[in-house]
């Protein structure tokens, strides 16, 4: 039989036991390829959080760590002068399955051979992925109408009062309204990124009067037949008055002045004290009101001047407010349809 030569023998061995080194070789990669099957490949990152080798439950704990526990974190919102705080994890849920298995489908798509040369030169080809968070809308859009509710407030008009015995103004206060849609928008944004602060967009509402608006008032005290003349909430003048007379007070109240007459007519009212009375007086020296008149919206109750002038100071009217002449033509010329009256005792 013949033999083959010594030196072929060798190379033959030699070959051989290359072949089974390198299929050895291949075996323990695949095996450890297998061992590390849920191992991130490297350049792997998700929500900020590098990831690169850790394996399924390391990453899952980082991602928990570092997307989920911020979101039990309070962020303070701001509307104005208001503030509230909200748990993002209220409103913002973060799905960390979905992220991890994206991260993972990146190793499994890649083939056998390109997962061996990684791991030896540390080549990256895993996924980064931005944090895959969502707002619900729903919820965060009841928080915020229920806070712009709480914290919007509508304006208040300047407005006179009687206090005491006085005439004061109330000042104007400016309201508050916030945009609901608008807010919520801005609140999902902050939520989302990350903030800890989020200022809400609000407007101001202003009055439509102000203290400077107020304008002309009269007050009337009956007890000291007096009227009192107000600008803007400031008393600028003072009168002597006559008022009803027992059984016809003048009437307490809110009022305003409804018509201004020159050179009134008078005209019988009907009543009983008047029965022995012409049906009209014209203007002039006999007519119970005077040369001017100001009807109030309270019936038949008016200001005006008066043919009695000594009955100035005491209780003597039908109800109405008699004025000397110069003082009536003085007021009149100062006062206008609208103008408010208030009559106290």
């Amino acid at each position: 039989m013949h033999r083959m030569p010594r030196h072929i023998r060798v190379l033959a061995c030699l070959g051989a036991l290359v072949a089974f080194v390198l299929s050895a070789g291949a075996a323990a990669a695949v095996a450890q390829d297998f061992a590390t099957r849920d191992v991130l490949p490297p350049g792997s990152a998700a929500g900020g959080a590098e990831l690169s080798g850790a394996r399924s439950h390391e990453a899952r704990e980082a991602l928990r760590s570092g997307l989920l526990d911020p979101l039990d974190e309070p962020v303070t919102v701001v509307a104005g002068t208001q503030t509230a705080d909200v748990r993002p994890a209220d409103f913002v849920q973060v799905d960390i399955d979905r992220m991890l298995a994206s991260l993972s489908q990146a190793k499994s798509e890649a083939r056998l051979g390109r997962r061996l040369v990684a791991r030896l030169t540390r080549e990256p080809y895993g996924r980064r992925l931005p944090a895959q968070t969502r707002v619900d809308r729903t919820a965060l859009d009841a928080w915020v109408a229920e806070f712009a509710a709480r914290v919007g407030a509508p304006a208040v008009d300047a407005t006179l009062v009687v206090q005491g015995r006085k005439l004061v103004a109330v000042p104007e206060r400016p309201g508050l309204s916030i945009d609901a849609r608008r807010a919520a928008d801005a609140l999902a944004i902050a939520l989302a990124s990350g903030k800890t602060r989020v200022e809400l967009p609000i407007e101001r509402i202003e009055p439509r009067v102000t203290t400077d608006d107020l304008g002309t008032a009269i007050l009337v005290r009956r007890a000291d037949r007096r009227l009192f003349l107000y600008e803007d909430g400031r008393l600028v003048k003072v009168y002597r008055v006559a008022v009803g007379a027992p059984g016809y007070p003048t009437p307490r109240g809110h009022w305003q002045i409804v018509r201004k007459r020159y050179m009134p007519t008078w005209g019988n009212p009907g009543s009983d004290w008047a029965k022995d009375m012409p049906r009209f007086i014209p203007p002039g020296p006999n007519n119970p009101l005077g040369t001017r008149a100001l009807d109030l919206d309270a019936p038949g109750i008016r200001i005006h001047g008066t043919n009695k002038d000594y009955s100035i100071g005491t209780a003597a009217s039908h109800g109405c407010m008699r004025m000397h002449r110069w003082d009536i033509e003085d007021l009149y010329d100062r006062v206008a349809v609208g103008t408010p009256v208030f009559i106290i005792d």
